[in-house]
C-alpha cells in the first residue's frame, strides 16, 4: 500500500513537472444556449456537456441531461469560446482575475519583470487558479532591463546596453531555464514614453537574428515589438513569430509578413488609450503623439486586412483597476475598419490559439477541446459590443462568472 502512495505521489509530481494541466472533475450541462460556431459561421440552439474540464457533447437536438450533470440555463445567452489576449502585462492575481472576468481565458505575456507570468502559468496548470492560461513571457530582451536585474541572480551582469551575441543569447536562456514559452524582443523603442521614439530601431536584423536562433534551439518563438518599418521589417526578415503594434508598417512589409506567415498584433486599442484621459497612460506628450499614430495605425490595419495577413488581439496592458482598454474592444475596431463579423471574431479566438500553437487545445467550439467559453447577452456578430459584457465565463470547466438568471424565482 505504501509503495502504491509513494507510485502515484510520484506520478503527480511528475506530470507538474511536465505540465500537464489539472481539470476539475464536475459535470456540467449548458442548456438552452445560441452556440456560436465561428469557424462554421453558424448560430444554432443547442446544449453543451462539459466533463473533466473539457467539452464532452454539443447537442443541437436536445436539451436533455444526464442526471449526473449539473444545469445551468443560458436563457438563450450566446455561447462562444473565451477570448485571447495575445499581448499582456498582467503581473498578479488580481489583474489574473480581472482579465478572466472579462471574458478572457488565454493570454499570452508580452514580458514581467520578475517571472510573475510563469508563476501564474503553473497555478492554473495545477489547478490552483481558475485561469487564465497563461503562456509565460518572463523578462524582457531588451538593451536596458534596469530593476529587473533583480529578477534572478543571472542578470547582474546584465545592466546595460544588453547588445552583444553573448549577452542577447544569455539573456534567452535565463527565460527559458525559467519557464518562459515565447520570447519577447523590440525592434524599434516604446511609444509609451514620452522621451522615446517608436520609430526608432532598436536591435539590427543580425542581433534580432541570434535572438531568434537561441530561442528555435527549444522550439520557442519569438514575438517582437516594433512600430517603426525598418525595425518591423529587420523582425520579419530575422524570423518572428508576429509583429507587435506594427503602426507605421508599409504595404512591402505586411507583404513579407503574408509570404512568412508572420502575425499582425495591432494592439490598437492601446494607442486610443494614449489619446483618451484615464486608463494606464495620461501624458500631454503621449496624447499628442497618439493623435498622429492613431490613423497610421488605422491605414496599417487596413491594409494588412486587405491583404489577407494574419491579425489577433493584444490588449497590451496590465488589467489593473484603473485600465479601461479590453481586447473585446479591439475586436470591435477591427469590424470598423473593414473586417468581416466571423473574422473578427476569429482574431481573437481560433486565429490566436493559432498564433499561441494551442489551435488543438482551445478556440473552438469542438468536442474534446478545453472547456473555455463565454456566453453573452446579446449577438456578436450583430452588435461586437456584446464581447464588453459576458453574463458567464468558464476557463478550463471551472465556472469562474455566471451572472443568470437575471430574474428572481
Amino acid at each position: 500500500m505504501k509503495n502504491f502512495i509513494l507510485l502515484a505521489f510520484l506520478l503527480c509530481i511528475s506530470l507538474q513537472l511536465n505540465g500537464q494541466k489539472t481539470y476539475p472533475s464536475d459535470k456540467i450541462a449548458l442548456t438552452n444556449a445560441q452556440i456560436v460556431d465561428i469557424e462554421n459561421e453558424t448560430i444554432r440552439s443547442g446544449t453543451v456537456l462539459i466533463n473533466a474540464g473539457k467539452i464532452e457533447l454539443i447537442d443541437y437536438t436536445s436539451t436533455e441531461a444526464g442526471i449526473d450533470y449539473k444545469v445551468v440555463d443560458l436563457e438563450n445567452s450566446y455561447l462562444m469560446p473565451g477570448m485571447i489576449d495575445v499581448h499582456t502585462h498582467l503581473n498578479n492575481l488580481a489583474s489574473a482575475k480581472r482579465a478572466l472576468l472579462s471574458g478572457v481565458t488565454t493570454v499570452r505575456s508580452a514580458s514581467v519583470a520578475a517571472f510573475q507570468d510563469v508563476s501564474i502559468s503553473k497555478m492554473v496548470i495545477n489547478g490552483h487558479l481558475d485561469g487564465p492560461d497563461m503562456i509565460p513571457c518572463g523578462v524582457y530582451v531588451t538593451p536596458m532591463l534596469n530593476e529587473t536585474i533583480l529578477a534572478d541572480t543571472r542578470l547582474g551582469n546584465l545592466t546595460g546596453p544588453v547588445d552583444t551575441e553573448e549577452e542577447l543569447r544569455q539573456l534567452v536562456r535565463i527565460n527559458i531555464d525559467r519557464g518562459a514559452k515565447v520570447i519577447k524582443t523590440r525592434g524599434t523603442e516604446r511609444a509609451g514614453l514620452p522621451q522615446t521614439d517608436p520609430r526608432k530601431q532598436t536591435y539590427t536584423k543580425e542581433q534580432l537574428g541570434w535572438i531568434v536562433d537561441e530561442a528555435s534551439k527549444d522550439d520557442i518563438p519569438v514575438i517582437i515589438h516594433a512600430h517603426g518599418d525598418e525595425g518591423a521589417r529587420a523582425a520579419v526578415e530575422a524570423g518572428a513569430k508576429s509583429i507587435e503594434h506594427g503602426t507605421f508598417l508599409t504595404d512591402e512589409t505586411l507583404q513579407l509578413m503574408k509570404e512568412k506567415n508572420v502575425f499582425l498584433v495591432p494592439t490598437y486599442i492601446t494607442l486610443l488609450d494614449l489619446v483618451h484621459p484615464g486608463g494606464d497612460y495620461e501624458h500631454p506628450v503621449l496624447e499628442m503623439r497618439g493623435k498622429y499614430m492613431v490613423p497610421k495605425s488605422e491605414r496599417t490595419i487596413k491594409s494588412a486586412i486587405q491583404m489577407g495577413v494574419k491579425i489577433a488581439t493584444g490588449a497590451d496592458n496590465r488589467y489593473k483597476a484603473e485600465t479601461t482598454s479590453r481586447v473585446s474592444m479591439e475586436v470591435e475596431h477591427f469590424r470598423r475598419l473593414g473586417m468581416e463579423a466571423w473574422d473578427a471574431l476569429r482574431t481573437t479566438t481560433s486565429l490566436a490559439a493559432e498564433l499561441l500553437k494551442i489551435e488543438g487545445q482551445t478556440g473552438k467550439m469542438e468536442i474534446g477541446y478545453e472547456a473555455d467559453l463565454i456566453a453573452l447577452p446579446d449577438n456578436p456578430i450583430t452588435d461586437p459590443k456584446a464581447l464588453q459584457d459576458v453574463v458567464m465565463v468558464m476557463s478550463n470547466g471551472h465556472m469562474s462568472l455566471l451572472r443568470l438568471p437575471f430574474g428572481i424565482d
